[in-house]
């Protein structure tokens, strides 16, 4: 899986969203949604069809709040896919998904696959587009359907390994480190 670093994508990643954890927990280290599952999401940035442009790839949508989804994502999630404009509906399919679950200090970090479908409100294919230039702007909530069922194994978390390394109060790790003694560069 590859991302392009953009200052959407990391602001997508970090910014808090009041969803309710699906299944993805330490004891499982698994991601999981059945097949047909809902979850609502919006786009990340405005989306703008101009004249003769019908399709737009790598758009980032994220998590959101939607009374008729049927399950919700982890908190921190971002989610890649492709939008196309036929008959005057947006349809957006994606492709893969990096989510964050949290866990107080802790986190779980999920990649992978993940093919859905965009409906709209009317629960017709596609979202609606009224207007021209056909926009779908942030704040739109939408549901994806899961065309296939979800299973996305947990990554290997560096930083956590790294904090359970320092916080190792009798072992090889460094529970308190103990500033070196140096000349500040500051002061001369």
């Amino acid at each position: 899986m590859s991302f392009k670093p953009t200052p959407f994508w990391l602001t997508a990643l970090a910014a808090p969203f009041f969803a309710t954890p699906i299944l993805a927990t330490a004891a499982e280290a698994t991601f999981s949604l059945p097949n047909e599952a809902t979850v609502g999401v919006e786009v990340v940035e405005e989306l703008t069809f101009e004249s003769n442009q019908t399709r737009l790839n790598d758009i980032l949508l994220h998590p959101t709040q939607a009374a008729s989804a049927s399950h919700s994502l982890p908190n921190y999630c971002v989610i890649i896919g492709s939008a196309q404009l036929v008959d005057e509906r947006i349809r957006v399919t994606t492709q893969e998904a990096t989510c964050i679950e949290t866990h107080g200090a802790d986190s779980d970090i999920f990649s992978g696959e993940f093919s859905a479908s965009a409906y709209g409100e009317d629960g017709q294919y596609g979202i609606a587009c009224e207007g021209s230039p056909c926009t779908l702007p942030p704040g739109q909530t939408f549901l994806l359907t899961l065309d296939q069922p979800v299973e996305i194994e947990e990554l290997d978390n560096p930083s956590r390994e790294l904090n359970q390394q320092r916080q190792q109060a009798n072992g090889e790790g460094i529970a308190n480190p103990i500033p070196r003694e140096a000349a500040d560069p500051e002061v001369e």
